[in-house]
């Protein structure tokens, strides 16, 4: 893998359609491939901001594929994140591309977020305080923030005509794509979730919640985009958790915490994030890459 300390923030890959830009995400349209290209770029509050991250890109899909392989609860889209597996007219993009790229097999995608939530924070906290349930599950009436619940919630979403995430029930869930697939998508998304949150709390990592999407491949049900990133997911460190507070993450926090102290009023453009900011923030997403895999970053 090549040096990744060059940011990378935008990505064009001449005479290959750009399938979709998204906050953090360049997506290929190859046929009946796709390549997706995780750059640097850092998103707060909906808005990306100017300056990225060092080693965001590559850290994202790194933990991607580790979880990849090791994962066999269910087929995904993985083909392979090595360059030297690329289609030959994408080798002359090889130093962009090393380390933060997937080809993947192509989905159809299924149009909802499959959340599950092992720990109460974040809009979880919110609705429980509201309505003493999430999602329309009831939950203990003494649960603190950033309880652990005695076992995880599936609260699925779906996507608003805006682009944000929007909570739903299990039976408008139903309605969307039927009651043999809502029960597919809610069993194997707590089984992965229980996998993953046992693996990474043997790493010091607690994995509070994550979202998962799915597609059809061949008409098999497949894991798709990323999965438990520090992007898709909340990691604390194990040994800072307690209960009552909100724990620290490994994740954009820093950014998260400055933009806030700096009374940003949360419309673009963003504002350019200190130096400090920037460093704090990438040497949390390597250092969750290192727990979680027990090896450091290549290139870094």
């Amino acid at each position: 893998m090549t040096d990744q300390t060059r940011i990378v923030t935008s990505t064009e890959i001449s005479g290959i359609p750009m399938a979709r830009r998204g906050k953090v995400r360049d997506v290929y349209d190859l046929n009946d491939e796709l390549l997706i290209v995780a750059t640097d770029r850092v998103s707060a509050f909906d808005v990306v901001l100017p300056n990225g991250i060092p080693h965001k890109g590559t850290v994202l899909t790194q933990i991607s594929r580790f979880w990849f392989e090791r994962m066999n609860v269910c087929p995904n889209h993985l083909i392979s994140t090595d360059v030297a597996d690329f289609p030959e007219y994408l080798q002359e993009y090889a130093d962009m591309l090393a380390g933060r790229a997937m080809l993947v097999r192509r989905a159809d995608r299924v149009d909802i977020e499959c959340v599950v939530r092992g720990y109460l924070i974040g809009s979880g906290w919110k609705d429980y305080q509201a309505t003493g349930a999430v999602c329309g599950i009831d939950l203990p009436a003494d649960m603190l923030l950033a309880g652990r619940l005695e076992e995880p919630i599936f609260t699925p979403a779906s996507k608003a005509d805006d682009g944000h995430d929007e909570n739903i029930s299990f039976d408008t869930m139903v309605d969307m794509v039927g009651a043999d697939t809502a029960e597919r998508l809610r069993e194997l998304s707590l089984q992965i979730y229980i996998e993953a949150r046992a693996f990474a709390e043997e790493r010091n990592i607690i994995i509070a919640d994550t979202k998962f999407e799915f597609g059809f491949i061949d008409g098999e049900l497949s894991l798709i985009d990323e999965i438990l990133t520090p992007d898709s997911s909340r990691f604390w460190p194990a040994d800072q958790y307690e209960s009552g507070v909100s724990p620290p993450s490994y994740d954009k926090q820093f950014v998260r915490d400055w933009l806030s102290d700096l009374g940003w009023d949360k419309n673009p453009p963003g504002p350019e994030l200190p130096q400090a900011v920037v460093e704090a923030t990438a040497a949390k997403y390597l250092e969750a890459y290192e727990q979680l895999t027990g090896a450091p970053l290549l290139g870094t």
